[in-house]
């Protein structure tokens, strides 16, 4: 998944201005500047444009954990090697609080019925016999229905 592509619909879906998200991004420990911010929101085609990496988007998804829950007490855990899919989709849902039954309704809004066992299975631990890896339209929809339900079009 296009990691900018997440960074985007999180700005629309949550209505951050960039200095809302340079301040997310502090929270993690991240200092970035506000010019860096808008090359990462553009499209790939815009002059300008700078790929997110891995890095970037797990202290932007840390820094929303920090900012929408508060710090977390005890040690922090390592940064992920790398991010998939699966793990930014559990980032979002802990950022946004979200339960079984949030998951489901936000996936029907964006017109991708998934049912519970098939949800359970994309946050179980990668070697576990049931573990289903997210795929990028899943993310996709999911970012959308995300977008509905924060922002519904009137």
């Amino acid at each position: 998944m296009i990691h900018n592509l997440v960074l985007r619909r999180l700005r629309y879906a949550l209505n951050l201005k960039e200095a809302d998200m340079q301040q997310i991004f502090a929270l993690a420990g991240h200092k970035i500047k506000p010019f860096s911010i808008s090359c990462l929101l553009k499209k790939e085609d815009e002059a300008g444009y700078v790929e997110c990496t891995d890095a970037v988007l797990e202290k932007f998804l840390d820094g929303l954990i920090i900012h929408r829950r508060g710090p977390r007490e005890g040690a922090t855990p390592p940064p992920a090697a790398r991010m998939n899919n699966n793990l930014i989709l559990k980032k979002i849902r802990i950022a946004l609080e979200l339960k079984e039954d949030d998951l489901l309704e936000i996936m029907d809004k964006a017109g991708f019925g998934l049912s519970r066992p098939e949800m359970s299975a994309l946050f179980r631990k990668f070697n576990s016999r049931n573990y289903k890896p997210c795929g990028d339209q899943l993310l996709r929809n999911f970012l959308h229905g995300i977008c509905e339900h924060y922002r519904p079009k009137k």
